[in-house]
């Protein structure tokens, strides 16, 4: 019998181009140091885990972002933070180069880039011997068409992965200018029983249908969050940011 090979439905959609001269030049000369060379299928699914160790030189508490886009983010808080490591999770090529740009430009040495599926990886990546301090997942892709929502990277599934790489004690920080999508992210959580949300009933949208008998539970704009783009673009179109904050119980 003949094995059949399933694609696995994926939150991102690999996307190239041809990029501007100045990023195919920092990429170039400085992609060696801040780009991890992950082994990596061509669906993006890291095959070995690398050496963090190594890939920063040091160790020392790690932040992990997950959709990190050109690193606006990531960058801002690495520069105000030197102590800490931070490693960026983005598989849009041009992304990537872009933030080796911002990177070289901010002069930051504690960033590094992997262009690797995050569910998949951050199993391989993480266990008891090795785990983040915080993940960050800020303004993931919508998927706003009904038939498109099942790419939708917050799930109760990809929460419980989460939640197995933390620390207790270790935090999750989201957002999104999506209601739908930050009431979903929510819930998912909320079906992850390591999680505990000390936002509960708060910020209750008038609107928030509470199809699983929980409303509200969103957390303040963390101070730590820049505004990028993402965010702007969401204002512009009068939408609300909705930010959640959890703790690994």
């Amino acid at each position: 019998m003949t094995e059949r090979h399933h694609r696995r439905i994926t939150s991102f959609m690999p996307r190239g181009g041809r990029l501007p001269d100045r990023h195919q030049r920092a990429l170039d000369e400085h992609g060696h140091k801040y780009v991890i060379d992950a082994q990596v299928d061509e669906g993006y699914v890291l095959r070995e885990s690398p050496d963090l160790t190594k890939a920063f030189g040091r160790d020392a508490p790690l932040i992990v972002e997950i959709g990190a886009g050109a690193a606006d983010q990531i960058v801002a808080h690495a520069k105000e933070n030197p102590e800490i490591n931070h490693l960026a999770f983005e598989v849009w090529w041009p992304g990537v180069a872009s933030s080796v740009a911002r990177i070289v430009r901010e002069e930051v040495e504690n960033v590094r880039m992997i262009s690797a599926d995050a569910v998949l990886a951050l199993p391989l990546m993480f266990g008891p011997n090795r785990k983040p301090d915080e993940v960050w997942t800020f303004f993931p892709d919508p998927w706003q068409k009904a038939r498109h929502r099942k790419r939708r990277l917050v799930t109760p599934e990809f929460a419980q992965t989460v939640a197995n790489i933390l620390p207790s004690g270790g935090t999750w920080r989201l957002a999104t200018d999506w209601d739908d999508y930050a009431w979903q992210m929510r819930d998912s959580i909320a079906a992850v029983s390591d999680f505990v949300n000390p936002h509960v009933g708060q910020r209750i949208d008038e609107d928030d249908p509470g199809d699983n008998g929980i409303v509200g539970g969103f957390a303040p704009r963390w101070d730590g969050r820049i505004t990028t783009r993402f965010e702007t673009r969401g204002l512009n179109e009068k939408r609300r940011i909705h930010d959640l904050e959890v703790i690994r119980a």
